[in-house]
């Protein structure tokens, strides 16, 4: 990436050579303000954090008409902290998960939206449920009876690798699981977002079917750790 280029070049590069129909997340984890703001000015209103103390203190200090998307795997102790206002969650992976965020929605009078997250990768590091798992948990009577949730799609992160066929083996796979899941129809279940690639293999994500990618360090630069 050259580094002269500013974050507005950045995503005016990034959205005019993606799809429409793909929402661009812009992951802002340990960006400061002005950098977000930056992005913000420049049209962006779909922010991504992996840290819920972070983007609460981000959602305080910035424009309300901005969504949220909890993008880290989630503690469920620290749900009640981003409740009020988070849009989209992307990592969710167990019915206790499930159930809190609902209670805590239910807090609000809200409905949260949430991705289940499908182990794709072949890292052991990756979190995430098998395709049969997943399917079993959003069929479940206990998923089945939380009124304050909503499953909207999945969600995968790929091996951090520069082989484009394992990638592309990895992403379809979670189109695969996506599209075996479209028979599915529940009071709370819409499936419509699959939530794959971030700044190095998003092309490929969106060539295998992704219309949500998560990008970072090709907006913000390399980020801060």
């Amino acid at each position: 990436m050259n580094t002269n280029m500013t974050i507005t070049n950045n995503l005016k590069t990034i959205i005019s050579a993606i799809p429409e129909h793909v929402t661009l997340v812009a992951v802002s984890k340990t960006k400061p303000i002005s950098d977000l703001m930056e992005a913000y000015n420049a049209g962006q209103r779909v922010f991504g954090e992996n840290k819920i103390q972070e983007m609460a203190d981000k959602f305080e200090a910035m424009p309300k008409d901005i969504q949220w998307h909890m993008i880290g795997h989630v503690q469920t102790n620290k749900v009640k902290y981003m409740a009020p206002f988070v849009s989209l969650i992307h990592s969710v992976d167990s019915l206790k998960l499930l159930k809190e965020i609902d209670k805590q929605a239910k807090k609000y009078e809200r409905t949260i939206n949430c991705l289940i997250q499908i182990k794709i990768a072949e890292e052991d590091s990756k979190f995430g449920l098998s395709a049969n798992d997943a399917k079993t948990l959003i069929l479940s009577p206990e998923v089945r009876q939380l009124s304050n949730i909503n499953i909207v799609g999945l969600m995968g992160m790929a091996t951090f690798t520069e082989d484009e066929a394992q990638l592309k083996t990895e992403f379809s796979k979670l189109k695969n699981a996506f599209d075996s899941f479209k028979d599915i129809d529940t009071n709370n279940s819409d499936l419509k977002i699959i939530s794959m690639g971030m700044s190095g293999d998003y092309t490929i994500a969106i060539s295998c079917g992704s219309n949500m990618i998560r990008v970072g360090s090709n907006i913000f630069g390399e980020r801060n750790y």
